[in-house]
C-alpha cells in the first residue's frame, strides 16, 4: 500500500513551520535550551512526524488517532509560542504569523480527519480529494 505523506499539504505546511520555529528559538536565552526551547521544538516537529506516521496506517481510524495526536501538539506549540511572549523571550511581532500559521494547520488537520471519516473507500493518499493533496500528485 502506497502512502505518500509528501503529497499533503498540512505536512508540507507543518515542515515549513517547524524551520520557522526553530528560527524563532534560536534567540531565545541560552538558559532556555533545555527549558521552553526544547519543548516548543520538540512539540512542533511533533506535528509533521505525526502526519507522516498516521498517512503510513493502514486504515482511516489509525489516521486519525495520529492527526488527533498531530492537532493536540499544534495546540501545545501555540501555548509555548504564547508563552515564549509572557517571558520575554519573543516578540508579539515574530510570534503572531506563527500562531496565524498554527492555527491554519489546525484547521487543515481537522478537515482532513473530518475527510477521512466519511471516505469508507479510503487505502492510500491519493483517495483523499484534492484539496489536500499537492498539485500533481492526484
Amino acid at each position: 500500500m502506497s502512502h505518500k505523506f509528501r503529497e499533503l499539504v498540512v505536512w508540507q505546511r507543518a515542515m515549513n513551520f517547524v524551520t520557522r520555529v526553530y528560527t524563532l528559538t534560536r534567540d531565545f536565552p541560552q538558559h532556555e535550551q533545555f527549558g521552553l526551547t526544547n519543548q516548543l521544538r520538540r512539540a512542533t516537529t511533533s506535528i509533521p512526524l505525526n502526519i507522516a506516521e498516521g498517512a503510513g496506517s493502514d486504515s482511516p481510524n489509525e489516521f486519525g488517532r495520529f492527526l488527533n495526536i498531530a492537532l493536540k501538539t499544534t495546540y501545545e506549540t501555540m501555548t509555548a509560542l504564547e508563552l515564549s511572549v509572557r517571558l520575554q523571550y519573543a516578540v508579539q511581532d515574530r510570534v503572531e504569523p506563527l500562531l496565524k500559521e498554527a492555527d491554519e494547520i489546525a484547521a487543515m488537520i481537522v478537515g482532513l480527519s473530518k475527510s477521512l471519516r466519511t471516505r469508507a473507500n479510503y487505502k492510500t493518499i491519493r483517495d483523499l480529494p484534492i484539496e489536500y493533496l499537492t498539485e500533481g500528485s492526484a
